[in-house]
C-alpha cells in the first residue's frame, strides 16, 4: 500500500500541476482575445472615419470647384502659321534668314534670281509704247478719213453740178450726147467715192470710238501685261507677312523653286492659341466667352496665363482621321471623344513669355459663368 501511494503519490502530483496550470491559463488567454477584437474594432472605426472625411471633402472639392471648373492637360499650343511660298519661278539668289530668327512684317525672307523678270517687263514696255503709238496712229487716220469724206463729198457737188449744167443743155442739142455720158458717170463715180470714203471713216472710228489714247482697249490690254511683268518682278523678293519667328527653313541659294513650293513657315508667336482637347462629358456647360487659366510644361505652375474661350470645334479628331472610325461594320467600341477648344490667350502675358506651337499647357474653364 505505501509503494503504491508512493507510485500514486508522483502522477497524482504531475497531474495536479497540469490541472492547476490548465485552470490557471484560461484568464489569461481570453485577455489578448478581447485586446484583439478591440483593435480591430477601432481600425474598423478608424477606415469609416478616414471614408467620411474623404467623402466629405470630396464632396466639397466638387461643390466648390468640381462643379465649376472643367480641366485638362490634353492641350497643345498652335497659331495660323504662315506657309511661305513662291509665286514665280525662278532660282533663288540669296535666303538673308535662318531658323529661329525672329523676323516683321515685311522684311525680306528669300530673293529669287529677277533677270527674267526684269527682261519680261522690258519687252512688256516696248509693248506698251507701240500700242500707245499704235492707237494714236488709229486716231490719225479718222481725222485722214474725215478729210476724205469732205473731199470725196466736194468732189460729188462739184461732178453733181457739171452733170445737171450739161443735162440742160443737153435739151438744146448744146453739149454732145458723149459729153452728157462722160458727165453723168463722173456724178456716179464721185457718189461711189463718197460712199468709199464714209465706209472707212466708219472703220477708222471703230478702233477708237468711246475712248481716249489711255482708255482704248488695245492700251489698257498692253498695260495690263507691263502690270503683271513688275508684279512678277516685285514677287522675286519674297517678304514675311507677318511678324514672327522662322521654321522649317529648307530653301538653298542655287535652288530652283517652282510656283507653290514650300520654302519655310513663319509662326505668330504673340497671336498663339490653345487647343484644349476636352472630354465630350465635359463639354456641358463649356460656352464662348468663359474664362480659363492656363500654365505651360515650359515654364511650370508659377506662370499662369489668362484666356478666354473662343469657340468648339466642329468635330472630334476620329471624325477628320485620315481614316475615320466606321462604327457600322459591327466591331464597334464606344471610346470617349474629345473635342478641340480653341482658347485665346492675353497678348500682354504671351509677350512676357513666349510660347511656341506644340508645347504642352494644362487648361481649365470656368463654367459657372
Amino acid at each position: 500500500m505505501a509503494d503504491a501511494q508512493t507510485i500514486e503519490g508522483p502522477r497524482a502530483a504531475m497531474r495536479r500541476p497540469a490541472a492547476e496550470t490548465g485552470a490557471g491559463q484560461k484568464p489569461r488567454e481570453a485577455a489578448p482575445a478581447k485586446k484583439g477584437n478591440g483593435l480591430r474594432t477601432k481600425l474598423f472605426i478608424g477606415f469609416a472615419v478616414v471614408l467620411v472625411i474623404a467623402a466629405l471633402a470630396y464632396g466639397g472639392w466638387w461643390y466648390i470647384v468640381g462643379s465649376h471648373y472643367v480641366s485638362t492637360d490634353d492641350a497643345y499650343v498652335d497659331a495660323s502659321t504662315a506657309q511661305i511660298t513662291p509665286r514665280v519661278e525662278g532660282t533663288i539668289q540669296s535666303v538673308p534668314v535662318n531658323d529661329t530668327d525672329h523676323v516683321k512684317r515685311g522684311e525680306v525672307l528669300v530673293v529669287i534670281d529677277p533677270s527674267d523678270a526684269q527682261l519680261a517687263v522690258e519687252q512688256a514696255e516696248a509693248n506698251y509704247n507701240q500700242a500707245i503709238r499704235h492707237v494714236q496712229q488709229n486716231f490719225a487716220n479718222v481725222d485722214a478719213a474725215k478729210a476724205a469724206v469732205a473731199a470725196r463729198k466736194a468732189d460729188l457737188d462739184k461732178a453733181h453740178i457739171d452733170y445737171s449744167r450739161r443735162a440742160a443743155l443737153g435739151k438744146t442739142g448744146a453739149v454732145s450726147g458723149d459729153e452728157l455720158t462722160t458727165a453723168r458717170n463722173a456724178d456716179d463715180t464721185a457718189k461711189a467715192n463718197l460712199v468709199a470714203a464714209q465706209q472707212q471713216l466708219a472703220s477708222q472710228s471703230a478702233l477708237t470710238q468711246g475712248s481716249d489714247v489711255d482708255h482704248n482697249p488695245e492700251v489698257l490690254a498692253a498695260k495690263a501685261q507691263l502690270d503683271r511683268a513688275r508684279l512678277d518682278l516685285s514677287r522675286t523678293v519674297i517678304r514675311a507677312p507677318m511678324d514672327g519667328v522662322v521654321a522649317q527653313n529648307t530653301v538653298q541659294i542655287g535652288q530652283h523653286v517652282q510656283v507653290g513650293a514650300a520654302l519655310m513657315s513663319v509662326v505668330p508667336i504673340t497671336q498663339v492659341y490653345v487647343n484644349a482637347n476636352f472630354k465630350e462629358s465635359q463639354l456641358t456647360g463649356v460656352r464662348p466667352g468663359q474664362a480659363a487659366t492656363l500654365s505651360s510644361d515650359l515654364y511650370g505652375s508659377k506662370v499662369v496665363f489668362h484666356g478666354r474661350v473662343v469657340g468648339l470645334g466642329g468635330g472630334t479628331g476620329a471624325a477628320f482621321a485620315l481614316i475615320p472610325a466606321q462604327n457600322a461594320t459591327g466591331n464597334w467600341i464606344k471610346v470617349v471623344q474629345r473635342l478641340p477648344v480653341r482658347i485665346a490667350l492675353e497678348p500682354r502675358e504671351l509677350a512676357e513669355h513666349p510660347l511656341r506651337v506644340g508645347l504642352s499647357m494644362n487648361a481649365q474653364v470656368e463654367i459657372s459663368k
